[in-house]
């Protein structure tokens, strides 16, 4: 008597399900660790971005916002706080009237005296220092 099986052991379907966990874990670690990797790009993409608003704030102004008057000096003309600007763009420096928040949603940091510049980011951890995805990112490193 010819018997056919047809169908999978108890034993091979745990043996598939192992290695596609195996398999999902490892995908969605590569999926991960990309996401990360693109959320520092952006980071020092912005960090460049604001940078770059800070300058033609300087060419119109010929200083840069000190830390007191912060980056909302690139939104609404600074009053008080040091040097007035008296060729302040009537328009603000930045689109959108809004100042962005890092990739973590945290805020950048800004230091000024009014002769230079530094803007960081804390990095994922949101902490200072770091290393790896938590890492500070910083204008002075771009």
């Amino acid at each position: 008597m010819k018997t056919n099986q047809a169908g999978m052991s108890i034993l091979e379907i745990l043996i598939a399900l192992t290695l596609l966990g195996l398999a999902g874990t490892f995908v969605a670690g590569k999926v991960f660790e990309n996401l990360q990797e693109g959320k520092v790009q952006t980071a020092k993409i912005q960090v460049k971005s604001i940078g770059d608003r800070l300058k033609e704030f300087r060419r119109d102004c010929g200083f840069f916002p000190t830390t007191d008057q912060g980056l909302d000096a690139l939104l609404n003309k600074p009053e008080g706080g040091g040097r007035e600007c008296k060729r302040y763009s009537p328009t603000g420096y930045i689109d959108g009237g809004k100042i962005p928040v890092d990739p973590w949603d945290g805020e950048y940091i800004y230091e000024s005296d009014g002769k230079a510049y530094t803007i960081i980011s804390l990095g994922a951890d949101n902490a200072e220092g770091g290393e790896g995805f938590d890492a500070d990112i910083s204008s002075k490193d771009l």
